[in-house]
C-alpha cells in the first residue's frame, strides 16, 4: 500500500472519469471506484441466506436459516437468522429479489421466531432444529445471539414497516433482560442450560455492546444502562500501534458485530471511548500482527490478515486471534489458519487493505465456492486445507460491514427505531464527537 500510493491516487482519479460509477465511502468521506468483486461477494453470501433456508410456508420452522452448509443440514442458528434477515433487506434493495418474495419471507421467519421458535423469557436457544424450530439437543439459551436475531428483525422491521416492524416489536419487547442479569456483580451472563442454569459472564470488552443498547432501550424491560460500564476494559497496544480496548482473544469479529448494526461513527461513551476508532486500531492491529506472523506462517500477510473464530482443520476453534489478548497478551492462538471474513468485516473501518485482501482471497481457486468465500483456509500446511462449510455468520459480517462500507444500508434502516436511538441514548453514546 505505501509503496504504490501516489500511483494509486492517480489511476483513481482516472478511473472515476473513465467510469463514472462512484459510492461514497462512510468511513472517510472520500469517492472510490466499485470493486466488482464487492458485489460478487456480497451477492454469493446472500446466497447462502436465500437458499439455505426452510423454504417450507407450511413448516413451523419456515424461514429458518442454517447455521452452515453443506454440513449439518438440520441445524439452524438464530445469530444466522439475524444476520439472515439483514440480507434479505440488502437483496431486496439491490434487486437480487423482489421486495414482494423477500417481503414474505421476512414476515414468515419473524412468525417463526415469534411463536415457535424455543426460547426462554424471550431469550432464544443458539441452535434450533430447521425442521420446527425447537431447540437442538444440547444448545444453550444466548444472550449474544438473541441480541443478533434482535437486530436482523429491527432491521427488516423498519425496512419493510407494516406487519414486519409489528412481530418484530413484539419479538424485541417480550425479551426479559433483568432474568439474564447477575445481580451480584450487575454484568449479563452469557448463557443458561436448562437444569444447570447461568453461566459465565460478559465481564471483558468483546462483541457485547449491542447487548447494553438494546436491553437498556427495550420498550418492556429495561435495565441499568450503567451496565454499559461495569465490563474490564484493558487497554495495551500492539507493537508501535496506538493503545486500545482488546477483547479476550483477540479475534476481530468481536471488534465487528455490534458495529454492523449500530452506527457508532462521531459517537464517544460517558467516559470518552471512541468505540468505532477502537475498532479501527484492532483491525489495524490485527493486520500488522499478521504480518508480523508470517515469517511463521505463509498463510499471513499484508494481504491476508484478520485473524478470527473459524472452522480450523480439527474442527471450529473459537480462539484464533492476535494480540494483544487477556490480561498477560496470551490468550489468542495462530497456526496458520485464517478465515477471508476477518478482514473483510472490517471493510469499514479501514477499507483500502479489506478491499486488497478480498482480491486476494479470490485469487486462491481453492477458496472460492458456491457461496463466495469458504469459511477458512491454511496454506500454512502440507496438504494446505480449505474448508469444507462457509457459516452464516462469518457470511453474515462479510455481507453486512460490505453494504454498510457501499452505503450505509444496514446503519440507516436500523438506526431508524426508535428504541435503538433511546438505547443509545440511555447509555451515554453521545453524538457530535471528534
Amino acid at each position: 500500500m505505501k509503496i504504490t500510493k501516489s500511483f494509486a491516487a492517480v489511476s483513481l482519479v482516472v478511473a472515476l472519469l473513465l467510469s463514472g460509477c462512484t459510492n461514497a465511502d462512510p468511513s472517510s468521506g472520500m469517492k472510490s471506484v466499485e470493486e466488482p468483486l464487492l458485489e460478487k461477494e456480497s451477492r454469493s453470501s446472500f446466497d447462502f441466506f436465500w437458499k439455505e433456508a426452510n423454504t417450507d410456508p407450511a413448516s413451523p420452522g419456515y424461514g429458518l436459516i442454517r447455521d452452515r452448509a453443506p454440513g449439518n443440514p438440520s441445524l439452524s442458528s438464530v445469530a444466522s437468522v439475524g444476520f439472515g434477515l439483514t440480507s434479505i433487506a440488502i437483496g431486496a434493495e439491490r434487486g437480487w429479489v423482489s421486495r414482494k418474495e423477500a417481503e414474505e419471507r421476512v414476515i414468515g421467519t419473524l412468525k417463526t421466531l415469534e411463536q415457535n421458535a424455543s426460547h426462554r423469557n424471550g431469550f432464544f436457544y443458539h441452535f434450533l432444529q430447521m425442521s420446527d424450530a425447537a431447540k437442538a439437543d444440547g444448545s444453550e439459551v444466548s444472550i449474544i445471539d438473541t441480541a443478533i436475531a434482535l437486530n436482523g428483525a429491527i432491521t427488516v422491521g423498519e425496512y419493510f414497516g407494516g406487519e414486519a416492524k409489528e412481530l418484530a416489536e413484539n419479538i424485541y419487547a417480550r425479551v426479559d433482560w433483568e432474568w439474564f442479569r447477575d445481580p451480584a456483580c450487575d454484568m449479563f451472563y452469557m448463557s443458561y442450560r436448562d437444569n444447570e442454569g447461568f453461566s459465565g459472564h460478559w465481564d471483558f470488552y468483546a462483541e457485547q455492546l449491542m447487548l447494553y443498547f438494546l436491553a437498556a432501550g427495550s420498550p418492556t424491560h429495561p435495565v441499568d444502562p450503567g451496565m454499559f460500564y461495569k465490563f474490564t476494559r484493558h487497554s495495551t497496544s500492539y507493537g508501535d500501534g496506538e493503545k486500545f480496548i482488546h477483547s479476550w482473544f483477540g479475534s476481530i469479529f468481536t471488534y465487528q458485530y455490534s458495529h454492523a448494526w449500530f452506527d457508532l461513527r462521531g459517537r464517544a461513551d460517558k467516559t470518552g471511548v471512541d468505540w468505532w476508532h477502537n475498532s479501527r486500531i484492532a483491525s489495524l492491529a490485527n493486520r500488522q500482527f499478521s504480518i508480523d506472523q508470517s515469517k511463521s506462517f505463509k498463510t499471513y500477510g499484508p494481504d491476508a490478515w484478520g485473524l478470527t473464530a473459524s472452522d480450523a482443520p480439527r474442527g471450529y476453534e473459537g480462539r484464533y486471534g492476535a494480540a494483544p489478548s487477556g490480561i498477560s497478551n496470551d490468550q489468542h492462538l495462530a497456526d496458520g489458519t485464517l478465515a477471508p471474513a476477518g478482514a473483510l468485516g472490517s471493510i469499514a473501518f479501514m477499507p483500502e487493505e479489506s478491499i486488497t485482501a478480498l482480491k486476494h482471497y479470490y485469487g486462491i481457486p481453492e477458496l472460492v465456492g458456491n457461496y463466495g468465500l469458504k469459511d477458512a483456509y491454511n496454506t500454512s500446511i502440507t496438504p494446505a486445507w480449505f474448508a469444507p462449510d462457509v457459516i452464516g455468520i462469518d457470511k453474515g459480517i462479510t455481507l453486512l460491514m460490505i453494504e454498510n462500507y457501499r452505503t450505509g444500508f444496514v446503519w440507516k434502516w436500523f438506526m431508524k427505531n426508535a428504541r435503538v436511538r433511546k438505547g443509545l441514548e440511555a447509555v451515554g453514546m453521545s453524538e457530535g464527537h471528534k
